[in-house]
């Protein structure tokens, strides 16, 4: 089944909100085992978005609009497909009944503006919208499929989960899609391709794999297509799927696999420090509390996270952290020697198992000959060992965070025994 995805807004179009829609939409489709052919973005403007649905009308199997569905005037999807199918606005009962819900549970007034969103072309079904009162609507057309929904992210993504996916699978039988996520780090992306290629080149053709490089990392996804309507993998065993070709990854790449099943490498962070129930703590300089809050933004790391400092200022690395005054005098605040008194003072005053420091340069000042723009140290404490690690990243400061960032996942994923 292909699909196109349509995202309606003047926001959106001169960015003044980034489309995040159209990302959640395309992963959600694409994992129902649905081929995304295209995404667009219109402004609320009728002719474009005629245009818009007509061009993927006329390529797609299925047409996924969000967007122009509110009490408001430029909101204005809605009449525009009540045109475009030949059909006529009716007040649908579903529709009134969801929003007379949702007005009383607020406390609001049923207004006659409000209550026009309970209208919709007679031709179409109505999909529950169980968290807003704008509908989502369901159009069919010689076998083909549009369907409208909400702009409002959260109403979006409930709807696709809970209403329009599972309707389309039904609908197209599709078959199913099947991911791996295999995270790569110390190594360049053009080098781990010419590394894998010769396992590349002997993937079956129910495999594709995907590159994906991230600040200091490379992910790579295997993606298996399974149609129910002709054999494969798992069904067939004589046709590997992605348990079959893994382990010739790991013979050519093994020593730069770091973790499998999570998207960052802040997510496996999480998720193994959650499973060996072992604390950490963090001491930044140069990230400014970037570790710590990729970790906290997760559900549930007050499991392990005991706490961070950012010691920006050598009067805070010494009173806040421990580390001697002596070893910034003599060696610097861009050291090995103070990067692994950060580590070690921020494990030992907060009581965690383990911990992480960072030091460096960002940028785009502050360098010098010796310690040019870029330069960072990074260290892990554990109950056993402390280990530091220097990095050159050069003169663009979000990058050197980020690349800074992972680079301190990955030392932490290795020490706590997760890939050697």
């Amino acid at each position: 089944m292909k699909a196109t995805i349509l995202n309606i807004g003047d926001e959106l179009l001169i960015g003044q909100v980034v489309n995040t829609n159209a990302s959640t939409m395309a992963k959600m489709l694409t994992e129902a085992g649905m081929e995304v052919v295209r995404t667009l973005v219109v402004g609320d403007n009728r002719d474009e978005i005629w245009n818009a649905v007509d061009e993927g009308m006329k390529t797609s199997d299925a047409v996924l609009v969000t967007g122009g569905l509110g009490p408001t005037k430029d909101d204005i999807t809605k009449k525009l497909l009540c045109e475009y199918f030949g059909s006529e606005l009716v007040e649908s009962a579903v529709a009134l009944d969801n929003v007379k819900r949702i007005f009383a549970a607020r406390g609001y007034e049923l207004t006659p503006v409000n209550r026009a969103q309970a209208l919709v072309p007679r031709c179409c079904e109505v999909l529950n919208n169980d968290l807003g009162t704008a509908p989502c609507m369901w159009f069919e057309r010689d076998g083909q499929v549009l369907v409208s929904l909400p702009g409002v992210p959260f109403e979006m993504d409930w709807l696709m989960r809970n209403r329009v996916i599972p309707k389309l699978q039904e609908h197209f039988r599709t078959g199913r899609i099947v991911t791996k996520n295999i995270l790569v780090q110390g190594i360049g992306e053009s080098f781990l391709s010419d590394l894998i290629e010769p396992w590349e080149l002997s993937l079956p053709k129910n495999v594709k794999l995907a590159y994906l490089p991230v600040a200091g990392m490379v992910k790579l996804r295997l993606t298996e297509r399974i149609n129910p309507e002709s054999p494969g993998s798992p069904d067939n065993p004589d046709i590997p799927g992605i348990p079959g070709v893994l382990p010739g990854l790991y013979v050519l790449a093994g020593k730069y696999i770091v973790g499998e099943d999570c998207e960052t490498l802040a997510e496996l962070v999480h998720k193994t420090l959650t499973e060996q129930g072992k604390t950490l703590a963090t001491a930044e300089s140069c990230t400014g509390g970037t570790i710590a809050s990729r970790l906290t933004a997760l559900p549930g790391a007050s499991a392990y996270f005991r706490g961070g400092v950012v010691a920006y200022s050598n009067e805070v690395k010494e009173c806040a952290l421990g580390v001697k005054h002596e070893t910034l005098t003599a060696h610097g605040a861009v050291s090995e020697e103070t990067v692994r008194e950060m580590a070690e003072g921020v494990r030992q005053r907060l009581g965690a198992d383990y911990a992480i420091a960072t030091t460096g340069i960002a940028g785009p000042g502050g360098g010098t000959p010796e310690k040019p723009v870029g330069t960072v140290w990074v260290a892990v404490s554990t109950p056993k060992r402390t280990v530091a690690q220097l990095m050159h990243y050069g003169d663009r400061r979000q990058q050197t965070i980020d690349r800074t960032a992972n680079q301190a996942y990955a030392m932490l994923v290795k020490e706590l025994g997760i890939r050697n």
